[in-house]
């Protein structure tokens, strides 16, 4: 009779009986440790992304990279789209091969070199390498920090959503800060200055994650879908059939665009386009034709085909606030009100404040009525046509106050559109993030956080191309499409709320009745 080994206690109950299981206002001393990581990793993030876009088109004798500002907003949109389509990479590396803690460090060392290049003045070459770098590793650490915050509770413990709560605020508390330092930095030495506190950040939140790493017993060490070995034989060669389609099709723009170096930054988002959407596409292909997806799974997978196409517009307006909209911050906004001094970086904060300040309000009345009105589609629809008001008032604010006129925009005009982006943001991405992870089937739980991330990678792609599109034009031409595409497309979705309703309703009515008892 064979001896029957007792499974390998969880990363929970190690916290447990090493008695650090509350030590942290209530929680796991890990979340402590995961809380810093997060806030100064997201500190280093925004902290550049707030100059980013002023550093790509100030002059060289400025200190910048002298581009046009339309394809400044390019790059700008390009690299978001390439951290959200690597965080497919950092899920498959954590998923398969690594597991999600050394993903994470991995993640976090590549980003550290990448914002030291982003430090180093005067050469360009250290720059566009620091910008590859850090959008590397922002997608292999991306996916995988939120799944230890996970893995530290037990599923039922009534902990696990104020921990994600705590965790959140960590994310935009760095967002929050980011701005203001690096702004004040930049103003008395220069852009490289700011990256260099963005590559402090960085080293503060690399020291706490590998000093206290302890504190996760474990959490995040574990290969949940490892790969067989003979899968492990052939991976390398794939890898080299992925990089060789991809040198491919940068070629095949090459012959569309051209070869000057001026063709690069839209070639490079032409790449990172077509990835994207690629992608998508083979996601879905595969959910609906998995030999173990049901029925109710393929009704399911068809009612989240409209939620993604809507969360794709939604992004490709939103996250315009480090290009467009900073460069409307700079150029096109009264930043003095009286004798007070507003510096542009700042308007970066906005939306991180807001969140603070009306997040637990929206997630107080999501509660109350979940699984009531309005449904996860419904509220889809209504964060759609709030993002495309936004792309119309933006369009008319740059026509209104062109950045050479005689008048600037008032301060809040701008912070006005950043609350009401903030708004649609509420009101999409939780529910967004809750409704992939519950229309998805269950056999591709592991690579959900994977497919909802794409809808920003989509989403800014397509921002790209719409600049480019608009080259040589005011933005106000890019954001009169970007509103036309949202507002068309929300009249779509809410046209199309009863239908997506009827395929998801088992879910709706799980919800409702799970609150109930």
């Amino acid at each position: 009779m064979t001896d029957l080994q007792p499974p390998s206690p969880t990363p929970a109950e190690r916290s447990l009986a090493a008695g650090d299981n509350r030590r942290f206002l209530g929680h796991p001393s890990g979340l402590a440790m995961l809380f810093n990581v997060e806030l100064w990793e997201r500190f280093s993030y925004y902290g550049m992304r707030a100059i980013l876009a002023y550093y790509l088109y100030a002059t060289v004798a400025e200190g910048g990279l002298g581009l046009h500002e339309a394809t400044a907003a390019v790059v700008v949109a390009t690299y978001g789209a390439s951290v959200y389509l690597l965080s497919v990479v950092g899920g498959f590396l954590a998923d398969r091969l690594l597991g999600a803690r050394s993903t994470t460090l991995y993640g976090g060392m590549v980003i550290m070199a990448g914002h030291l290049c982003m430090a180093v003045p005067g050469i360009p070459a250290f720059s566009w390498s620091g910008l590859a770098l850090i959008a590397l590793g922002s997608g292999l650490l991306k996916p995988n920090i939120s799944t230890m915050v996970g893995a530290l509770y037990a599923p039922s413990d009534p902990r696990r959503d104020g921990g994600f709560q705590l965790f959140y605020l960590a994310i935009n508390l760095g967002a929050l800060l980011a701005p203001f330092v690096v702004a004040f930095l930049k103003q008395r030495w220069g852009f490289h200055a700011g990256f260099a506190a963005a590559a402090a950040g960085m080293a503060v939140a690399l020291s706490v994650y590998i000093g206290f790493t302890r504190t996760l017993h474990g959490a995040g060490d574990a290969v949940p879908n490892p790969l067989s070995p003979d899968a492990r034989r052939r991976l390398p060669w794939q890898v080299v059939g992925l990089l060789g389609g991809i040198g491919l099709l940068y070629l095949l723009t090459g012959v569309l665009r051209g070869w000057a170096a001026s063709a690069q930054p839209a070639r490079v988002n032409d790449v990172v386009f077509a990835l994207a959407l690629l992608a998508s596409v083979v996601y879905f292909r595969a959910m609906l034709r998995h030999p173990r997806t049901s029925a109710s799974d393929r009704r399911h997978v068809r009612a989240y085909l409209p939620l993604f196409i809507g969360a794709c517009l939604f992004w490709m307006v939103f996250e315009q606030a480090a290009g467009y909209m900073a460069l409307f911050a700079e150029a096109n906004t009264e930043l003095s009100v009286g004798a007070f001094r507003i510096d542009p970086e700042w308007y970066q904060s906005v939306n991180p404040i807001s969140i603070v300040i009306l997040s637990p309000l929206f997630g107080w009345i999501f509660t109350r009525r979940a699984g009531r009105f309005p449904s996860t589609p419904f509220k889809f629809a209504s964060a759609v046509l709030l993002i495309g008001l936004s792309a119309a008032i933006m369009s008319w604010l740059f026509a209104t106050y062109p950045a050479d006129g005689p008048v600037k925009a008032a301060f809040w005009m701008l912070a006005g559109v950043f609350v009401l982006q903030t708004v649609a943001e509420l009101m999409l991405s939780p529910v967004g993030l809750s409704a992939t992870t519950t229309l998805a089937p269950a056999h591709f739980a592991s690579q959900v956080m994977s497919l909802w991330f794409l809808t920003s990678a989509v989403g800014q792609g397509l921002a790209g191309q719409i600049i480019q599109f608009t080259h040589g034009q005011s933005p106000a031409e890019s954001y009169r499409i970007n509103a036309v595409l949202t507002l068309g497309i929300a009249l779509v979705l809410f046209a199309a709320v009863p239908w997506t309703r009827r395929q998801m309703q088992d879910i709706e009515d799980a919800r409702r009745l799970g609150l109930r008892g």
